[in-house]
């Protein structure tokens, strides 16, 4: 099967789908997805806010901190591909209920953690955590592939919701309530999310035509965890090409990211106020770029272009981070920054998730969500070394080299991304 055949298939496909839901239908599911995951986000940064004030009142020190982030990121770093694989196996609604009621018993474990061994086994629900991996799913199984890469950069508004929304909850509640109540918060919200994904997301979301599609299908009898799978994907035309950039692009930032909490306090010396200011402007940031440009330009560019684009505007940010000297360098830094990263994370899930067949698509998102848990396993002990010899500008110099070489790799590389954004 050519890339063309491929090609008109996919769109008949995607076609079927949508008259099968029809139109008023798929543009509800889409939108509960949204709701869905706005929701999750939210939940997912009230705990983030609360977890070092949890852990420090439970007598946890630092080095116990990282180990409990290092945890939770190994959890959902193996958990993001068996997510989607489950995805694959038994469609988007069940995958999207899985990670609502694992969230669920997530925050019910964190309202009981009175010691440490208690909060350590809360993280265990976080290896099905995955509500913006489940969203795009549904989005992705609902729309064509020409909509795909519009509806998917819509999430990003839901990301700044979260930011903003889950922050000031998280730290209203806490400080006023006491440390457990956003817990409780969690607890019911999550249940509400799982409530709202069984009513309102189809049992199947999925083009019909892809259930009798043996070819390169994800296999009835496989392990929801296959290494051989995995392998398979990525030999698909321009997979692996695309993958290396969409991991290594945006790893520096990641990295600076990881100890933006540590280079706050010293490097820009800041208190906590002030840097959860910051956060909420980075979701502002974050719900315009995404809300209100990255659809626009996919609607009007290539994707060739885009992630071109998003990795020639990382290398400038890496310039920039090279230089900047204050939190005001910073500020004007984070908009090119923000774009490039929503961009990026965009434009790859969309191509990628056209390169394999319908029915691997869950898999690909769940591969492509192990991305940032990978960067949150290795990046504590790779960002403190880079931090601690080499101080902030480290930091951006790496970005800079790094994005540059991926340019020149994509400005000579023949990846087939022509052929799979007409897929």
């Amino acid at each position: 099967m050519n890339a063309k055949t491929s090609s008109a298939g996919e769109e008949e496909a995607s076609g079927m789908s949508n008259e099968t839901l029809g139109e008023a239908k798929r543009r509800q599911v889409i939108r509960v997805a949204y709701v869905i995951a706005a929701l999750d986000l939210t939940f997912l940064f009230m705990q983030f806010g609360l977890m070092p004030y949890l852990a420090k009142s439970l007598g946890l020190d630092s080095v116990g901190f990282g180990y409990l982030q290092t945890i939770f990121g190994v959890l959902q770093l193996v958990g993001g591909y068996i997510f989607g694989r489950f995805a694959d196996r038994f469609g988007a609604r069940a995958a999207l209920i899985l990670s609502c009621a694992s969230g669920s018993f997530f925050f019910l474990l964190m309202s009981f953690s009175t010691n440490i061994p208690l909060l350590f086994l809360s993280r265990l629900p976080g290896v099905f955590m995955h509500g913006i991996p489940g969203a795009q799913k549904v989005i992705t199984d609902v729309t064509t592939p020409s909509q795909r890469a519009g509806a998917l950069g819509k999430l990003g508004f839901c990301f700044g919701v979260g930011i903003i929304t889950g922050s000031v909850v998280g730290g209203v509640l806490s400080t006023k309530f006491g440390v457990y109540v956003p817990t409780y918060v969690g607890l019911v919200g999550s249940l509400i999310n799982t409530l709202i994904a069984v009513l309102w997301i189809p049992s199947q979301t999925k083009p019909k035509s892809d259930h009798h599609r043996p070819e390169h299908s994800t296999s009835p009898s496989g392990s929801l965890f296959s290494i051989r799978e995995i392998l398979r994907l990525m030999k698909f035309p321009g997979v692996m090409e695309v993958f290396i950039v969409k991991v290594f692009a945006g790893l520096p930032i990641g990295l600076f990211m990881i100890m933006f909490s540590i280079i706050s306090m010293d490097f820009f010396g800041l208190e906590a106020v002030e840097s959860g200011y910051l956060m909420s402007y980075f979701g502002v940031l974050q719900m315009v770029v995404q809300g209100l440009v990255v659809g626009k330009l996919a609607s009007r560019c290539s994707e060739m272009t885009l992630l071109r684009l998003s990795v020639f505007v990382f290398a400038c940010v890496g310039l920039g981070m090279a230089l900047m000297r204050t939190v005001w360098h910073y500020c004007i830094i984070a908009a090119p920054l923000v774009f490039a990263f929503s961009m990026l994370a965009t434009i790859t899930d969309s191509i990628l998730t056209k390169a394999v067949p319908p029915s691997d698509t869950g898999a690909m998102l769940g591969i492509c969500a192990s991305v940032q848990p990978l960067t949150r396993t290795v990046g504590p002990t790779i960002g403190g070394v880079l931090y601690k010899q080499f101080g902030v500008s480290s930091f951006g110099y790496l970005q800079l080299m790094v994005n540059l070489g991926l340019f020149v790799f994509l400005l000579k590389s023949k990846i087939p991304l022509e052929e799979m954004k007409s897929q």
